[in-house]
């Protein structure tokens, strides 16, 4: 399937009249670490020091939040970032959300998300997250999941900027230019592929 894309190069186009809006549809790639590291060193130390659960514990949450987080970004990115809307206006929030991404894949200003559209999410999954498993026990699994969206959004950008030599990251890497350049409707994994090969939408050799 070919691919319909604007520019490889590190340039984008202006999506909003309003200059405020305009400048928070740019991030910086290091914004999410400085935003969300802190949350993830402090909610550690509070389900050992304040909440007193055991390393063990912890690990085991940190882990399944971590795991988990790769389920959350395969579903964002295939049935949100992909929702095929029909309207005029559906289709320009699609654009705004992820179609920019796609006409213009190296621009490094929207690589990774932007706070106005992670914060949100973030506060929406913490109380699901504390709701499901309790107020203790969030933290650590919190921390995780935080950890892995952190993993996503860096692998994102390293792979459209960075030069990969390990057989690891060059897989990473071909998997997503694969999703970008050749069927769109697959390799909705970024940081991994493990849900495309679940749910068989991963790119195999007849599809290369």
């Amino acid at each position: 399937m070919p691919k319909n894309f604007v520019s490889n190069k590190d340039e984008t186009v202006r999506m909003f009249e309003n200059d405020f809006m305009e400048f928070f549809s740019r991030v910086h790639p290091s914004v999410p670490v400085i935003l969300y590291l802190p949350f993830v060193f402090y909610f550690l130390y509070t389900s050992s020091v304040n909440h007193s659960i055991q390393w063990l514990t912890i690990i085991g949450l940190f882990l399944s939040g971590l795991f988990s987080w790769t389920f959350v970004e395969y579903i964002l990115h295939r049935f949100i970032f992909h929702f095929e809307a029909k309207s005029e206006f559906g289709k320009k929030i699609h654009f705004i959300f992820h179609g920019v991404h796609h006409d213009y894949p190296s621009d490094s200003r929207r690589l990774v998300m932007p706070p106005s559209v992670s914060i949100p999410l973030a506060i929406i999954f913490f109380f699901l997250f504390q709701y499901t498993i309790g107020d203790r026990m969030v933290f650590p699994f919190f921390s995780g999941f935080l950890i892995g969206y952190l993993f996503y959004d860096i692998s994102h950008y390293a792979i459209h900027h960075f030069n990969m030599h390990s057989k690891l990251w060059l897989a990473i890497k071909n998997h997503h230019m694969l999703h970008h350049y050749h069927d769109s409707n697959k390799g909705f994994g970024v940081s991994s592929p493990i849900w495309d090969l679940i749910f068989t939408t991963t790119f195999y050799k007849k599809n290369k």
